[in-house]
């Protein structure tokens, strides 16, 4: 498949970096945060939308003489790969967004390779950060969940859009301020398109958020204003929306949600169990990632023996209680779980959706403080850390409790290796491993590791 540029690029042969200068180079290995990797004349460029092996021609988007590294976003294919296919959406794909004078959006990313590959490269990107930051020679299949014939689309059951100048809904491009209008979200849930936010003058805000849960549940929209914006402005944008859906605004820098109309919380169901999660407090995005989730936890624990009844386990950011509810089915009432989250508002969520469950304790406050303050031990412990992962204190604290078996649920294949070295450092190995493709089309996955003492 090859496209051809309308541009008249001006090539530079002596290596300055000028944004919008367009080159050609050949494409090496993905890395890790959805680039691939290309060298121009002894220097490094992180490369958006291109598959290994490629010759392209890109255009450079972050560039510089004194820059280590530059990045550029593919804009004509000269050598095309056999996996690349037609991209599933107009607004993301790189070479016809070029050729329309802008950037594409962010969000879908790879949308130009077959979903095979896909899972392929992001196989890649994890064994290569093990070897990297743990030193382990794995590799580990990233498997596909949910419907393998919906083309990886209709997955997001949450989405967060900008808003333009002009008061239309729309995203941002990948690392830029540009605002793209949108009139269609492929990877969102049925629910999410059919609002139609679109269609809304939403001159005013700022940011919005939805949460459509796929259990049919009363979908939630959020509305972060502007500084300045007026009661009335709100109330004529909630006029425009479905009497059915509430809706909130929403302090991003404070965290407070304010009703508008409806509830300011979304039901949620996983594993048996309803769960309120308010405003942007965190749920898992793919509709099947909380099922797929909880069964490669459970069943690595239970598997092992390390989660029976009677047992004393530990969920750690623990959001609303995803975890904590099948771990305190597990234990019964004869064991105990203690459920650690950071944010406050999600911590009173988990209090609400696991209130009849006596052998549960929901602290709130940061992992490290409360661990530091229950000197105590557990047979084992659900570990499921924000992006940026636990981190070596926490490490240290938690091997220090003596566990017989902890479950590391991660979203960064980076964090995850690099807390994994510190297990190893600390006398522990990776028993198992899972990695699920729980966001198709972009660079993300997420991974479920059973990590043991090694003695």
């Amino acid at each position: 498949m090859t496209s051809h540029s309308n541009s008249s690029p001006t090539e530079h042969s002596e290596g300055q970096g000028i944004n919008g200068t367009e080159i050609v180079v050949d494409v090496g290995p993905i890395a890790h945060g959805g680039h691939f990797v290309a060298r121009h004349e002894g220097r490094v460029i992180f490369v958006r939308h291109a598959i290994p092996g490629e010759k392209v021609r890109v255009r450079l988007t972050d560039s510089g003489d004194s820059s280590r590294f530059w990045r550029a976003d593919v804009v004509e294919v000269l050598e095309a790969s056999p996996d690349r296919v037609a991209h599933f959406w107009k607004l993301a794909d790189s070479l016809g967004s070029w050729k329309r004078g802008g950037p594409p959006v962010g969000g879908a990313e790879l949308g130009h390779i077959s979903l095979q590959r896909q899972r392929a490269l992001k196989a890649d990107v994890l064994a290569e950060q093990l070897k990297r930051l743990a030193g382990l020679d794995l590799a580990t299949e990233v498997e596909a969940v949910g419907d393998n014939h919906d083309g990886g689309l209709g997955w997001r059951t949450r989405a967060s859009f900008a808003v333009t100048t002009k008061g239309r809904l729309g995203m941002h491009a990948h690392r830029s301020d540009v605002v793209v209008p949108v009139k269609e979200m492929p990877l969102a849930v049925q629910g999410i398109n059919e609002l139609r936010l679109w269609d809304l003058d939403l001159s005013g805000i700022a940011r919005v958020e939805v949460a459509v849960p796929s259990n049919g549940s009363r979908p939630l929209v959020l509305l972060a204003p502007e500084e300045g914006t007026s009661p009335k402005r709100l109330h004529s944008i909630l006029a425009q929306l479905p009497h059915d859906i509430s809706v909130a605004s929403f302090d991003p820098s404070k965290g407070e949600v304010l009703q508008l109309r409806g509830r300011t919380w979304v039901q949620e169901t996983a594993a048996g169990h309803e769960y309120r999660v308010t405003g942007e407090g965190f749920w898992q995005i793919h509709k099947d990632a909380p099922n797929t989730l909880v069964g490669a936890v459970t069943d690595f624990l239970s598997g092992g023996g390390y989660l029976q009844p009677g047992a004393a386990v530990a969920d750690l950011y623990a959001g609303a209680g995803l975890f904590t509810a099948p771990l305190a089915d597990a234990v019964g009432v004869t064991g105990s779980v203690l459920s650690v989250e950071g944010a406050p508002g999600t911590s009173r969520d988990a209090r609400k959706n696991l209130h009849g469950e006596p052998q549960v304790e929901i602290v709130q406050g940061r992992v490290e403080r409360v661990l530091h303050q229950r000197a105590r031990s557990f047979d084992s412990v659900v570990l499921d850390p924000p992006r940026a992962g636990a981190g070596k204190a926490v490490v240290k604290q938690l091997m220090a409790t003596g566990p017989r078996a902890i479950a590391y649920v991660s979203c960064d294949p980076a964090s995850f290796a690099r807390d994994l070295g510190y297990f190893h450092q600390g006398g522990w190995r990776l028993e198992s491993l899972r990695a699920f493709d729980l966001y198709p089309n972009t660079h993300h996955l997420e991974t479920v590791g059973l990590i043991v003492p090694a003695a």
